[in-house]
């Protein structure tokens, strides 16, 4: 599923995702006042997107502190994306996790290290060969503490990389669930190429950067 893409599918990607960035509708989701989610049970979310959920997913559910991942979409401007739709680049939406985790464990702030750490982070729009806006880089605030905190560790690694972070920063406003084949791919489907040849290398490169972080 998460082949190479054609250069033609490339193009028409690109294509999608420059209307869908002009789409007076998806301004208005970047413009919006985040919604923040209460604590359930003691615990905590969070939403971020950088390329296959797959991957993320993967990684973030080796982190201490976190109970669970669901991969889903989020930051589009269209009602109940699915993994057909968002592959257009219309619906706006990107590939995204939800990370549910304890905040006595864990912070918001430590996540957001995880996040930049576990990708390319100049890479815009996508992830290695997974490319196109569906695939691009989000980190969601649910308020204003949370923002100051994405902000500064944002410009931070963007001047020790001298580089343009791709990152960008969206209120959160709704997750949407995403297919069932879709949740804890890595564990299901072990011997799948793409997690064998592009998620496992990823958290594994994540893993050596930042071992303290990991489960037992």
């Amino acid at each position: 599923m998460k082949s190479l893409v054609l250069s033609i599918s490339v193009i028409f990607l690109f294509s999608c995702q420059n209307k869908a960035q002009t789409n007076p509708k998806q301004q208005a989701v970047v413009t919006a006042a985040p919604i923040e989610i209460p604590l359930q049970n003691g615990n905590a979310k969070a939403y971020f997107a950088s390329g296959c959920f797959w991957c993320v997913e993967n990684i973030y559910e080796h982190i201490k502190g976190v109970n669970e991942v669901i991969s889903g979409y989020s930051g589009g401007h269209t009602k109940n994306p699915t993994y057909e739709s968002s592959n257009t680049g219309k619906t706006g939406h990107a590939e995204t996790v939800e990370v549910i985790y304890d905040p006595k464990i864990i912070s918001f702030s430590t996540l957001v290290d995880v996040y930049f750490a576990s990708q390319n982070p100049t890479q815009i729009n996508g992830q290695g060969n997974d490319k196109g806006s569906q695939y691009r880089s989000i980190i969601f605030y649910q308020n204003a503490e949370q923002k100051e905190i994405i902000e500064a560790k944002k410009t931070a690694l963007a001047k020790k990389l001298n580089a343009t972070i791709a990152a960008e920063i969206y209120p959160f406003q709704k997750f949407w669930v995403a297919e069932d084949y879709h949740q804890d791919y890595e564990k299901k489907h072990p011997d799948d190429p793409y997690i064998k040849n592009v998620s496992i290398p990823r958290y594994e490169r994540f893993k050596a950067k930042f071992p303290e972080l990991i489960k037992e």
